[in-house]
């Protein structure tokens, strides 16, 4: 059986890191958290990381998938150039890709979450409401959309899971 590259995509706040985990815990997968990659890469002075974070992302999920193993990477994946490149890995290494995008559809729930969450990662700077309003975010037309407003994380895991 081919191996699985369940990317997670959405905005920041909507429960992509919570489902991802969750999703990864349970089927079990590596998990690929470019915000960890990022912040790691800054950790070690490299600045402003830009695309960089997506291609380190990419490289641990094409050998991890290599290996026959599956992934699950959580990316906020803004627009169609960051989802080709998931989409060129799990072609370059023969996995079954799926894309899920996280959606908060409830504004007041979603800057709740924003304004009151904190970082998991050491020197990690969380986005304010503000900036994730002004994020350009292109529509993943071809993911699968779960809306996180009302539905709890296990709930959502396991509507993925079948």
């Amino acid at each position: 059986m081919a191996p699985r590259l369940i990317v997670f995509t959405g905005l920041p706040g909507t429960g992509k890191t919570n489902l991802a985990r969750a999703l990864s815990r349970a089927m079990p997968a590596v998990f690929v958290r470019i915000d960890a990659i990022e912040q790691a890469l800054r950790n070690a002075g490299c600045g402003a990381v830009g695309t960089d974070g997506y291609a380190v992302a990419n490289a641990i999920a094409a050998g991890t998938l290599a290996l026959g193993h599956d992934v699950v990477a959580d990316c906020v994946n803004p627009v169609a150039a960051s989802r080709r490149m998931w989409f060129d890995t799990a072609v370059g290494t023969g996995a079954v890709m799926h894309e899920i995008w996280t959606a908060c559809s409830n504004p007041v729930e979603h800057r709740r979450r924003v304004e009151h969450r904190t970082a998991d990662l050491p020197g990690h700077l969380l986005p304010t409401w503000d900036h994730i309003a002004a994020l350009p975010f292109e529509a993943a037309a071809q993911a699968y959309r779960i809306d996180t407003a009302a539905t709890a994380v296990p709930d959502l895991k396991a509507a993925l899971l079948d």
